[in-house]
């Protein structure tokens, strides 16, 4: 029982660092993929197809070698360009804040490319006589998309984004790759050091709890915005 505790207590510890690394994603990803969005829709040429070159190779290359890209290439250039400072082949050190810091960076543009087709498939869903019936009534283009488009836009991509989301807490765990004290890494050490494999089928219970207050928390929102069924 003590043991058990003792496993509770420290995979607890990496859950909270998982909870972060999600929560702060969300917060950066989810606007700079509307950026990305309007980029991508962008009637300017040069900006719409960089935009489109960005996303593919966000969602075409996977997110475990975005994580390695970002934490040790900064080093790696500086090794080429100042090679009398060299500070190895991380981040500018290899203290925690620094390795979460460069997971988060992944995860945020990542997550943002994936967000940003969501967005896009969601604008473009709406019909163009909503925009011109808007504007028979004398709103403007910025209104017509705030009052009448956004609500329904955000109806339709919930199931998408609430997909995404649900797996943006279980991909916290390639965080471990480079050493984040996330749920899974903890885990791992008790493998490591006690030879118990139990500790990760106790993780995967941490997650488990949380997708399911998750999948509660958006079918509530679905239901808020139920009227706008046809």
């Amino acid at each position: 029982m003590e043991l058990f505790l003792k496993v509770c207590s420290q995979l607890g510890n990496g859950f909270i660092t998982a909870l972060f690394l999600f929560t702060f994603t969300l917060i950066l990803a989810i606007p700079l993929g509307l950026v990305m969005c309007f980029c991508t829709m962008s009637k300017f040429a040069p900006l719409s197809i960089l935009s489109k070159i960005v996303v593919w190779v966000l969602r075409g290359t996977p997110l475990m070698l975005q994580i390695f890209a970002i934490f040790y290439l900064p080093g790696l250039l500086n090794w080429f360009v100042w090679p009398q400072m060299n500070t190895g082949w991380a981040w500018f050190d290899n203290t925690f804040s620094t390795r979460f810091i460069a997971a988060m960076a992944a995860f945020v543009i990542n997550y943002a490319a994936y967000f940003s087709e969501i967005y896009r498939g969601g604008i473009e869903s709406i019909s163009k006589g909503q925009y011109e019936a808007g504007q028979v009534l004398g709103l403007t283009k910025k209104q017509v998309f705030f009052k009448i488009v956004l609500l329904q836009v955000i109806k339709r991509i919930i199931p998408p984004m609430s997909n995404e989301i649900i797996t943006l807490i279980k991909d916290t765990s390639l965080a471990n790759t480079i050493a984040v004290y996330e749920l899974i890494y903890e885990a791992k050490e008790f493998m490591t050091v006690e030879g118990l494999i139990w500790p990760l089928f106790v993780a995967g219970a941490f997650y488990l709890i949380f997708v399911g207050l998750l999948t509660i928390l958006f079918g509530r929102v679905e239901k808020k915005l139920d009227y706008f069924k046809a």
